[in-house]
């Protein structure tokens, strides 16, 4: 893995370079490690995917609430 990619900032480069992790490994064409380490990095940009996905709807409640708009909240359990 000597290519280094800079790091995804934006949730729109988290889900290209997660499309692109996909892709690689349906193809079946990778050696086992390689697999394992797409497969892992995966795992680590789908993490920070769903934080930053919280993160920007904390704010949609929270400025909703400002505003004094209804805010309809799901119990996440």
């Amino acid at each position: 893995m000597s290519e280094k990619k800079a790091e995804p900032k934006s949730i729109e480069e988290i889900f290209e370079r997660l499309e692109s992790i996909i892709s690689n490994l349906e193809s079946g064409d990778i050696p086992l490690d390689k697999s394992l380490a797409l497969f892992e990095r995966g795992m680590t940009l789908a993490e920070t995917c769903r934080v930053q996905l919280n993160a920007a709807e904390q704010k949609v409640q929270e400025l909703m609430k400002d505003k004094g708009g209804l805010v309809d909240e799901e119990d996440d359990s």
